[in-house]
């Protein structure tokens, strides 16, 4: 049933045009929607798995720092990092001190304090002061 004249041909052509249009306007809006429900799917399913891995955060933290020996301090550098020798403290506590004139001079002229040298050479500040003075103090 072909129409016969040329009007009727142009509107049956403009109708396929319209119909295809239509269904092609359709398909795009199912893709879109698919799509859209696809991301809000995938979106879902991220916040899942992301919420999970936080509640399960702490858990899996508190196995790790117990299966761990705690971390060190400091890097080791220098010497310690070379050898792996860790140096050892001396007890200095009954070392003595020799008390020389010359430096403590030397040291009072630096800005040292008389209380400072005392403290330092374990000796009273009066001797200290004799020293400085020019006194011999074992005199």
């Amino acid at each position: 049933m072909l129409p016969s004249n040329r009007d009727d041909r142009a509107r049956a052509r403009e109708e396929a045009r319209e119909r295809r249009s239509a269904e092609r306007a359709e398909m795009a809006q199912g893709r879109a929607d698919r799509r859209a429900a696809e991301r809000e799917e995938a979106s879902r399913e991220r916040e899942a798995r992301r919420s999970a891995r936080l509640d399960a955060l702490p858990a899996r933290r508190s196995s790790e720092a117990s299966d761990q020996e705690p971390a060190p301090k400091r890097r080791p550098s220098g010497s310690l990092r070379r050898t792996g020798e860790i140096r050892v403290e001396r007890d200095t506590r009954h070392f003595t001190t020799v008390v020389d004139a010359g430096r403590i001079r030397d040291l009072a002229r630096r800005g040292a304090t008389v209380d400072g040298l005392a403290t330092v050479f374990k000796t009273s500040a009066a001797k200290i002061e004799a020293i400085l003075a020019g006194a011999d103090p074992e005199s």
